[in-house]
């Protein structure tokens, strides 16, 4: 009987490289997963789950199935590398330190100078100055049935 691979432990193993690339790659931007990686602990735990069936499968049925060797390699590798992620989402980045400068919560900020679309300096003191909202748009007609804007 010729043996074949196991696709649930590539599968698991697969699913365990996505779902630690998608978090820096994809995820972080979103402040729903960035805050809490949900999706990614989701996705780890579909993996890990298969993993463990891959592993029983290449054991139990030996003679169907390779990679006993190879499947042993891939769990215990997987197992790393969600315990690096967790490690490092959990307890390291919540280690960092506090940024020295950083204006706290209801402080002022501090007067600064960025270049506005046309390259001139603008700076936060010249911008708290001006009024919220202006309305010198052009008049435009009105849709029919609607009445235009009125003017301050």
């Amino acid at each position: 009987m010729k043996r074949s691979w196991n696709p649930i432990l590539w599968g698991g193993f697969a699913i365990v490289l996505a779902g630690i690339a998608t978090y820096p790659a994809f995820f972080i931007r979103f402040p729903a997963t960035r805050d809490f990686p949900w999706v990614n602990l989701l996705l780890l735990a579909v993996a890990a789950c298969m993993l463990a069936l891959g592993v029983l499968r290449a054991f139990k049925r030996r003679e169907a199935y390779r990679g006993k060797v190879s499947g042993a390699i891939l769990a215990s590798l997987s197992v790393l590398l969600i315990g690096f992620f967790l490690v490092s989402i959990f307890y390291i980045a919540r280690n960092l330190p506090a940024s020295k400068n950083a204006p706290r919560a209801g402080e002022i900020a501090p007067d600064f100078t960025l270049p506005d679309s046309t390259g001139h300096g603008v700076t936060l003191a010249s911008l708290l100055n001006l009024p919220f909202g202006t309305n010198d748009w052009p008049v435009t007609a009105a849709a029919p049935g609607m009445t235009p804007p009125a003017r301050c």
